[in-house]
Formats: C-alpha cells, sequence, structure tokens
C-alpha cells in the first residue's frame, strides 16, 4: 500500500533517510534532523512532500519529492530527491508502487515530467529504473555547491 505520508511518519522518514546514506556509503552527509523534515514536510509553506510504501501495516520504503519547473515545457515536474526501500522488502514491488504512484501524480496534475539522480554504481536500481522506460540522461552533469564552495560564491554578494 501507498500512501501520502502523515506527520506521525517523521520518525520513520528519518531512519530511512539514515539507512539510505548508509547505503549510499556517505552516512555522515544525512545531516537533517526531525524537526528540519516535520517543518519541510508539514510547515506552513511545505516544500518538498512523501509518500510511504507499507506491508501489512509496517513503513518498509518511502519516496520523498518536491516541484520542479520546466521552462521549455512551462509546466512543473516532480524531482523526486529519495526513493528508499528496505533491504528486507526490496524485490516487493514496493519501489515500482511508490513510482507510479508519482506518476501518477504527474499525470493527473499536467505535470510532464519525473526526475531523479542515480549514483552512477548502483546497477540494481538503474536497471530497475529503465526496465519501467526511465532513460538516463547522460549529456548532463551535475553540478553542486555546498559547505565552504557556497559560502564562499554567497560571500561575494
Amino acid at each position: 500500500m501507498i500512501r501520502a505520508a502523515t506527520s506521525a511518519d517523521i520518525p520513520v522518514i528519518h531512519a530511512m533517510i539514515r539507512e539510505l546514506a548508509e547505503y549510499e556509503k556517505v552516512p555522515d552527509e544525512a545531516r537533517a534532523d526531525e524537526p528540519q523534515l516535520a517543518e519541510a514536510l508539514f510547515g506552513e509553506r511545505p516544500a518538498a512532500f512523501a509518500h510511504i510504501a507499507e506491508d501489512r501495516g509496517l513503513p518498509v520504503g518511502f519516496a520523498l519529492w518536491f516541484l520542479n519547473f520546466s521552462t521549455w515545457r512551462g509546466v512543473h515536474g516532480i524531482y523526486l530527491e529519495d526513493l528508499y526501500v528496505r533491504p528486507e522488502a526490496r524485490g516487493g514491488g514496493h519501489g515500482k508502487a511508490l513510482l507510479t504512484e508519482l506518476a501518477r501524480i504527474c499525470v493527473e496534475r499536467g505535470y510532464e515530467r519525473l526526475e531523479w539522480a542515480v549514483l552512477n554504481w548502483n546497477k540494481p536500481s538503474i536497471d530497475f529504473y529503465e526496465a519501467l522506460g526511465a532513460r538516463a540522461q547522460d549529456e548532463w552533469t551535475v553540478y553542486r555547491l555546498t559547505d565552504g564552495a557556497l559560502t564562499a560564491l554567497g560571500a561575494r554578494a
């Protein structure tokens, strides 16, 4: 079962974010805390949204996403920040169900893109996404400013 997250899900979402960071071999980079997640997902002006995958009433996965905008298409899309299914539940269709729900939201709301990034070494996920019809955007390279570089650039303003 896939359902929209509620504020009661903050602890489990936080735990799964930590699990995802461990899986991606960067546990120290997951610094968000529960109050930050609560504000981002359920504050006065939510910046992100989440869905929970349940199996027999227990949370086994989540998708955390936000809206982006295509200047070329003139409409919103969904950017999937995190998709995670706990190891013991993988292969049970939960990841596909989460993506299906996000695709349904896109179609229902007239959004024309559902996008996400995947680590180059994550072959099981790449194979899974390609089996669903997703295609890598190989001509694009992701850039990111964080920490000291972000602070330094921002200080120039």
